[in-house]
Parts: C-alpha cells; structure tokens; sequence
C-alpha cells in the first residue's frame, strides 16, 4: 500500500539551493583530464573476475531537433547516414573493451539512452545487438531498457530492439500542454505517446515508464495536473519527475527558453507539492529524489528490500555490477574509478582511430572518496543510515568520523527532515523530498558558496 505524503512548502523554500544530484560521489565536476591511464587499466584487470556482474550503458546521442531545456550530450541533425559511421565507432570500442573482460562475467544489466536511441533504423539496432551478444555473456535474467523518442517511433523500432533482449522502455512527455511544448520546442501530441504505448503492450514489454518535467515555461498547478491525469491515465509502471534546471551558463541552448515566462520559485514549489501528493495518493511510491514506481514494481521491492542504488542512470535494481559505458560522453563506473568518453565526436574518433580507449577525463577514488560514496549511496537509497552497522562495514567509527556532518544535521533534524538518533539517522516524508540536501552534509568537496550545480527543487 501507498501513503500520501504532503509536502510542507515552508520546509521546501527554506532548502532549495544549489547541490549536486549524486549519481556519483565524487561528483563529475571533480574528474580530472589527468589521469594515470596504466593504472586505469589495472583497476579494470582487478576487478576482472568470472562472477563479478557487468552493467553496459551505450550513448546514442543523435536527435533530429533540439529540445531546448535538455541538458544531455546530443548531435542534432536529420541525416540519417551519420548512425552507419557512430556504429563503427560503438562496435571499435567494444572490440577494445571487451578483451580487458572476462569471457563469463554475466551482463545483468543494459541501457541505450541518448539522444535518441530510435535514431537508428531497425536494421542497425539489430546489428547493435548482435555485436553485443557476440562479445559478451547476457545472463537470462538481464534487465535491457532503452529510452525512445515517440515522435520518431514506429513499430518496427520497437520490434527490434525487443529482438536484442530489451523488455523496458521509457520516454519523456515532459508536459501534455500544447502551449508548453511549443516553449521547449518539443511537440508531442497526446495521440503519439499513446501510439508508443499500444504498440510496446503488443510486443510483451515488462514495463514502460515517463519523463515530466517541472518548472517549465508555460506551466501552472492548474495545467500541470491535467498533465498528470493525462498521463496517470496510461498507468505507467514507473514516473519520473524531474525538476527543470535551467543552467544556461552550461547548456547556451536553454537560453531560447527563457522566451516564454519559467514559473515563479512560489509556483515551482506548488508544482512539486502537487506531484508528489498526486502520486503518492494514486497508488505510487515515492522512491526518492524525483522518481516514482507502482506497487510490486522492481524498484519498490528493492528499496523495501535495501537492493536500490543509484548510478549515472538514476535509481537501478542492480548494485555490485561494473559499469562500462559506450559512446561520446559515457561514464563508466568501477569500485576504484570513474572515467567518462570524450564528449565530442571528433576527439572520440580520433581516438578509437588511434586504438585508445577514448577516455577524456577520470576520478580515482581515496579510502575517504569510498567511505563518503558508501554513506551518500545508502543514504539515498535506504532513506537510513545505521551507525553500528556501518561502523563495522567501513571499519571507522561512523560518530567520530562524521562528527561535522551530523552536526550539519542538526537544523534539518530540528526541521524535522531527519530523524536523528544516538545509534542512526532515518529521512521523514519531508526529508525525502531534500535528498539532495541531506547528503550534502556528508559531501567533502562541496563549498559553502558552490553555483556550479542546479538547485535542488
């Protein structure tokens, strides 16, 4: 069963500052294009054992048009005759990449995102596939999802990806309001998110899940909830609800935004308080940060179950797995690294034509980075932290070692965010929506004045 959360407004303003979101810790602003790439291998080899589950992420980053609030690594282009020459790319890395793997280690997880994955034609998500299937081991129970753009989807697209093994997919509506759309220059009518619906339904896919976004020029508590009828209406599996991070400064592009009037902070904060109430109160359960999932969904049952965690693709199902991640801007994510591709296509050739590994840029984590990343991880995805338990896992002593952060915590306690204890911390209803502020407590990088990041509603 669900619960209803209401959501305190007072509490929400008071917080919402700028902080990282955490797929990572320590966050992508702290990798560095200075890094050791002999011991980058080695880590690779360390870990390279036959039981050690693999997650492989590719990057698809063509789309035909530019969204204007996205803040993903795209190519936007209409020539269709630019994905022949990506593949080459994709299946060069993989020929690099798969021999430094054992043979045997199980793929339990895989995820196309982008971009646009159904940039690809049928025909090249087959042999996508097929090079996939050739260099590595999938275990019969993989969990394969890609993300598609609905507006340039047919049956066919959806046919084969299903083919390679993919059993979910997502993708984003953003907002069901013609006036909206037209704002963030992505017109989606109703009839086609539905087309993609139907037509998933008719290929057996496990499940289907939906993008909204926030905060975006145009929206009102009034339309947006029609939004969320209109949507609740297809009963998704799982929600995604994404709050617009309008950084210009970083992404030029969402400048053309700022053409048509952002919510005020006042009605942003309404927004939330509307989808989180809406949700919780339709049979949803509010995972933490922005998503949502029904009742019996794998999401849920993991967070019951203390199996959620959380990576570069959100919330997953599926933690001790290595992340090798393909294409331009991928990051991939072992116990001891996080390396991220070269961002640009140019640079991510050049270097898969010279016979390298196309990495840009790593981060090697110190046995703090790994202590911190631990308590960060679990605090999002446990909504708890137990200090005996964690004392003994990490083999410190939780209270002394985090003395400063819990003394951070002090205020949100007395806000009633957390719970906070001699022996553990446990997040409340209200805590759950400020996430992001809870572990910046326990973040040793982070400066007190940092503006580099969204803010956290």
């Amino acid at each position: 069963m669900t619960t209803r959360l209401d959501v305190d407004l007072g509490l929400i303003r008071k917080y919402d500052r700028p902080g990282p979101r955490y797929t990572s810790y320590p966050t992508a602003p702290h990798f560095s294009p200075d890094f050791d790439r002999g011991r980058l291998l080695r880590e690779i080899s360390e870990t390279n054992t036959a039981s050690r589950p693999l997650s492989l992420y590719l990057h698809l980053p063509f789309c035909e048009t530019l969204c204007w609030f996205c803040g993903c690594t795209t190519i936007i282009t209409k020539d269709r005759r630019r994905a022949p020459a990506y593949l080459d790319l994709l299946e060069k890395e993989i020929r690099l990449t798969a021999p430094l793997l054992h043979p045997e280690r199980p793929v339990v997880q895989l995820h196309f995102g982008g971009g646009t994955p159904n940039f690809l034609d049928p025909a090249e998500i087959r042999r996508l596939g097929e090079c996939l299937h050739h260099h590595f081991s999938f275990a019969e129970s993989a969990e394969c999802s890609v993300e598609i753009d609905p507006r340039r989807l047919t049956r066919d697209h959806l046919a084969a990806f299903r083919e390679i093994g993919v059993t979910r997919a997502s993708f984003g509506v953003q907002d069901v309001d013609p006036l909206v759309q037209e704002a963030i220059n992505r017109i989606q009518p109703t009839a086609v998110s539905e087309q993609a619906i139907t037509w998933m339904k008719e290929l057996d896919y496990e499940s289907f899940s939906i993008d909204l976004i926030y905060g975006l020029p145009g929206q009102t508590v009034a339309s947006f909830s029609k939004t969320l009828d209109t949507v609740l209406a297809w009963r998704p599996d799982r929600l995604a609800v994404f709050s617009y991070a309008h950084v210009p400064w970083m992404k030029p592009a969402q400048k053309l935004v700022e053409k048509a009037v952002l919510p005020t902070p006042e009605t942003k904060l309404t927004l939330l308080k509307t989808v989180v109430e809406t949700l919780t109160s339709q049979g949803y359960h509010y995972i933490g940060m922005d998503h949502f999932a029904r009742d019996g969904d794998d999401l849920q049952q993991a967070r019951e179950h203390g199996g959620l965690q959380r990576n570069f693709q959100g919330y997953s199902t599926h933690g001790g797995a290595d992340i090798h991640a393909f294409g331009i801007s991928a990051i991939s994510q072992l116990p001891g690294h996080y390396r991220q591709n070269f961002r640009d296509l140019p640079s991510y050739t050049a270097a898969l034509g010279e016979d390298r590994l196309p990495i840009a840029r790593a981060c090697f984590l110190t046995a703090d980075d790994r202590i911190r990343q631990k308590v960060i991880m679990r605090l999002m995805c446990d909504l708890r932290l137990d200090f005996d338990c964690l004392s003994a896992e990490l083999a410190i002593d939780f209270r002394d070692y985090f003395r400063d952060a819990l003394d951070r915590l002090a205020e949100p306690a007395a806000d009633g965010l957390v719970d906070l204890r001699p022996d553990r911390l446990v997040v409340t209803d209200t805590g759950r929506l400020l996430l992001r502020n809870l572990a910046m407590a326990f973040d040793a990088y982070l400066k007190p004045d940092e503006r580099r990041f969204s803010r956290t509603v």
